[in-house]
């Protein structure tokens, strides 16, 4: 009896070994918001001069998944694995369905287009591997996601959809 009890204690912790050792490639959240893409790599020769670069092709898409609930975004944070952030500072409010872009660069944010630019000419998503987070403005999280270029972009066009 006792060797079925140690054994069955050998298992279970090899296999709680086993899943904290995983790469964990998403959080599920409750939150109506989640982040529905990426495109880490922005095509072309990665360039951040805030005049002819291309930080602007570097974008995370955030949706609203809610059938019937408008957020704004204002106060929502997004960051990466080495602690970049973005914090909405002005209200955005997205429909149910609806989506935003934040984009890299400089521009004119804008409900119409769905886009908030982070006035940042500095890339913020690594093009090997990096780690998504979304805050909610109470800090919890609403929904995040790791990725490598081997592993998650199949056809190495440097774009990753997520909750399709």
């Amino acid at each position: 009896m006792r060797i079925r009890i140690v054994i069955t204690t050998a298992v279970a912790a090899g296999t709680l070994a086993a899943l904290g050792a995983a790469p964990a490639q998403a959080t599920e959240y409750s939150s109506a918001l989640k982040i529905r893409g990426i495109q880490y790599d922005a095509p072309g020769r990665d360039s951040n001069n805030c005049r002819t670069g291309n930080t602007d092709e570097e974008y995370l898409t955030i949706k609203n998944y809610s059938s019937r609930t408008t957020v704004n975004l204002k106060g929502y944070v997004v960051k990466d694995k080495a602690g970049n952030r973005f914090k909405f500072t002005a209200n955005h409010n997205l429909e149910p369905g609806d989506y935003v872009k934040l984009r890299g660069g400089n521009g004119t944010d804008s409900d119409r287009n769905n886009v908030v630019y982070r006035d940042n000419c500095n890339f913020m998503w690594n093009n090997d591997k990096d780690s998504i987070y979304l805050y909610k403005p109470t800090g919890a999280g609403a929904d995040s996601h790791a990725y490598t270029k081997s592993g998650n972009d199949r056809d190495g066009n440097g774009y990753i959809g997520y909750h399709n």
